[in-house]
């Protein structure tokens, strides 16, 4: 075991699966996490800061001599966490403020993707809820409406009809319901999605393996839009080209462009891509590690994952990362309700049975019994030669879970076993 310490933000899923890859580090000897869950909790010791409070952290990080933070979240991204501790000499895995606007902006995103040639959809933006309006109802339906800020996830609307795009564009424009208004009106696009995250340190590209997660929350992509109800490795969709194609157009272009616009990157770039009829094309970039495709790309790696976020974090060249040739296959199980209101506090038992890798996203230990504390709550992560034995043991370990309150999809990965 190594003597550095290292401060992982956030307390969900994507950053147990963080936690858990440094745990293997030979480097590292002591994690926190901030502000961790009950999972995290078992290699980690849990700090009781918001992802937000930048002073709390920077302070802690001071404190503690930490040698490397992790950011998870945006919203730290977006405040600027990167900045501060840099400025107060803190080594620091995370863009800039700046940098992160290529998720936090959706307007910035796309002049970045136009002015270097990034395939995308075509796209305007609007203030003004009338003008916006006026410019969908004259378009062909479905419309793609994406409010320009960070919305936690909810921020996306693929409007049916006149009726469902009004009340979208009410609720980005009008009411507020996001905070100050500016819409992102797109064209519709068609084909599966799939991920591709990147290390990025400036110019320098480092891809991990493309996942694809589940949005809706129920059986055959229906019901509304989560964070993700599952994931999985190895997509039978993408070919050696489309590969090639997605890192030279896309992520290295952007990462290029990102450069040149003064705000190199230095961190994840998280590319929502999609093979359409006419080619793969973005659907957005984020500024973080994707969730829940975190929990199924990061059991994959056989590198050091301190040495990789210490080299991008001090803009040194990092070594290739090596990835395992397993597959990995992911289910998410959430309280019943979610992704609208639902009740916590529910007890879970059963999860040491589970086997393979149980991430938790929503949990928290009281009076020694689990219980759920988010709308996701954990994540059953199996990682086999083919993915037909990953799902089989991923559902396998959702079978030894108990709690009165959860639900799961059954149908994860369905587009690749029908492919």
């Amino acid at each position: 075991m190594g003597d550095r310490k290292v401060l992982v933000v956030g307390g969900g899923g994507r950053e147990h699966a963080i936690v858990e890859a440094l745990s293997r580090s030979a480097q590292v000897g002591r994690i926190y996490c901030a502000p961790g869950n009950a999972g995290i909790a078992a290699l980690a010791e849990c700090v009781a800061i918001k992802d937000t409070d930048i002073a709390g952290l920077k302070a802690f990080a001071l404190e503690q001599g930490i040698d490397l933070t992790v950011v998870g979240p945006e919203a730290a991204l977006a405040k600027g966490i990167a900045d501060e501790f840099r400025a107060a000499g803190l080594k620091i895995f995370g863009h800039t403020a700046a940098a992160s606007r290529i998720e936090t902006s959706k307007e910035f995103a796309k002049e970045i993707m136009a002015s270097s040639g990034i395939p995308t959809a075509d796209y305007r933006s609007f203030t003004d809820f009338d003008e916006a309006f006026a410019y969908v109802c004259s378009r062909p339906f479905p419309a793609v409406l994406k409010y320009d800020g960070l919305a936690a996830g909810k921020g996306v609307v693929i409007a049916a009809d006149k009726a469902e795009a009004e009340a979208a564009l009410k609720d980005m424009l009008l009411d507020g319901k996001f905070g100050e208004g500016k819409v992102v009106v797109e064209d519709f696009l068609t084909g599966p999605e799939f991920s591709l995250m990147c290390f990025v340190d400036g110019r320098r590209v480092y891809p991990m393996p493309m996942a694809q997660d589940h949005k809706r929350a129920y059986e055959g992509d229906k019901g509304p839009n989560t964070g993700g109800m599952g994931a999985y490795t190895a997509l039978p969709f993408i070919t050696d080209e489309d590969r090639q194609y997605a890192m030279t157009a896309i992520m290295q272009r952007a990462a290029d462009a990102m450069a040149d616009a003064g705000c190199p990157l230095s961190g994840v770039l998280y590319g929502g891509l999609m093979k359409t009829p006419q080619g793969i094309k973005v659907i957005e970039f984020n500024a973080r590690f994707g969730d829940p495709e975190t929990e199924v790309v990061l059991p994959l790696i056989e590198s050091d994952m301190y040495s990789i976020f210490e080299a991008v974090a001090c803009g040194q060249e990092a070594q290739e990362p090596v990835w395992a040739s397993d597959v990995t296959f992911g289910v998410v199980l959430a309280s019943k309700g979610y992704p609208g209101s639902y009740e916590k506090g529910y007890g879970i038992s059963g999860v040491e049975n589970a086997g393979g890798i149980v991430f938790h996203m929503g949990t928290k230990l009281q009076d020694g019994v689990l219980r759920t504390s988010g709308g996701r709550v954990m994540m059953c992560v199996a990682k086999a030669p083919t993915l037909a034995e990953a799902r089989d043991k991923a559902y396998a370990s959702v079978a030894e879970i108990r709690c009165d309150n959860l639900f799961y999809r059954k149908d994860i990965a369905h587009i690749a076993f029908e492919y």
